[in-house]
């Protein structure tokens, strides 16, 4: 049962890190009225909003996605650690 939580764990953190780098890509590339990038948009934003907020934009560079990469490569390691040790 442990052993599965590891797995979901990390399937969610590898979905958030793509559906991010979809994101980044989509914005250069996609209108923001397209239904998929509305979708994602959903998704991803409320995530890199509370990091806009502390970190400001340095000229027209946006280091919030690559700040929410690390973050949930962080949490994503502390959580399996903390469940192996349920083993």
């Amino acid at each position: 049962m442990i052993l599965f939580l590891i797995s979901a764990v990390d399937i969610i953190a590898r979905l958030i890190i793509l559906l991010l780098i979809i994101h980044v890509v989509l914005t250069y590339f996609m209108s923001p009225f397209h239904p998929i990038r509305q979708r994602i948009d959903r998704i991803i934003e409320p995530m890199l909003n509370p990091i806009r907020r502390v970190i400001p934009t340095v000229g027209m560079i946006d280091f919030s996605p690559l700040i929410l990469i690390l973050l949930v490569q962080v949490i994503n390691l502390i959580i399996k650690r903390f469940l192996f040790t349920l083993l």
